[in-house]
């Protein structure tokens, strides 16, 4: 019977792969969101400017404002599962266990998958 470190420290070897596109996933949407971000807001923005309407670049920037908030906090998502990791690896018995987790999605390059 494997004990619950153990069997952690085996669900993140057996699952490197999978873990590894998440990483690679991950990595893509924090280069593509702040750029989408930044290519609707000017759209936005200019369209709003065009029609010289204070009431449209008022409405404008509230929209481009949400997604900022939406876009820092998708940004921010793997910072927090990489802190829940580390809380957790914190509390454990034996270190180091979820450094494979942690560096298949932080690091998806250097993922030991397939070891």
């Amino acid at each position: 019977m494997l004990l619950a470190s153990e069997s952690i420290g085996t669900f993140c070897s057996k699952t490197a792969g999978l873990l590894q596109y998440v990483g690679y996933a991950l990595t893509i949407f924090k280069i593509a969101i702040p750029l989408i971000i930044i290519i609707f807001g000017m759209m936005d923005f200019g369209k709003a400017v065009v029609s010289e309407k204070d009431e449209d670049v008022k409405k404008q920037a509230v929209k481009l404002l949400r997604r900022a908030i939406a876009g820092v906090i998708i940004f921010f998502i793997p910072t927090l599962v990489i802190w829940i990791f580390e809380t957790v690896n914190d509390y454990s018995s034996e270190a180091g266990q979820f450094n494979t987790c942690k560096e298949c999605l932080l690091h998806p390059g250097s993922c030991p998958a397939g070891e």
